[in-house]
């Protein structure tokens, strides 16, 4: 599965987006999303406002391409790399590639 993920960074102490592959599976914040009915060259377009995707679904050569925003949580670096973020996952969680801010307290 490909993954273009666009950061936000959510209020202080809002939790950080969680997301996991299982097969054509998207799980994003506990939320299951079931992709495999997108068919090959084809799209799918989510509806409603609940979910985290900002762009048509796609299935080419058979894997998934899928855009979603994702919420920064406050151990989130205030300068982030350039987005949006290009993830391939094929299954378990992923990984989002955010800077994070220094965790070490000064001595």
């Amino acid at each position: 599965m490909q993954l273009t993920l666009s950061p936000i960074r959510g209020l202080p102490g809002s939790a950080a987006t969680t997301i996991s592959v299982d097969g054509d599976t998207l799980i994003v914040d506990g939320q299951s999303y079931n992709l495999s009915p997108v068919p090959e060259g084809g799209e799918a377009i989510a509806e409603g406002t609940d979910h985290p995707f900002i762009a048509p679904i796609t299935r080419t050569a058979g894997e998934i391409h899928a855009a979603l925003r994702v919420t920064l949580d406050d151990s989130a670096a205030p300068l982030q790399p350039d987005s949006p973020w290009l993830v391939s996952a094929s299954g378990g969680p992923v990984s989002i590639p955010a800077s994070r801010q220094n965790s070490e307290a000064p001595q």
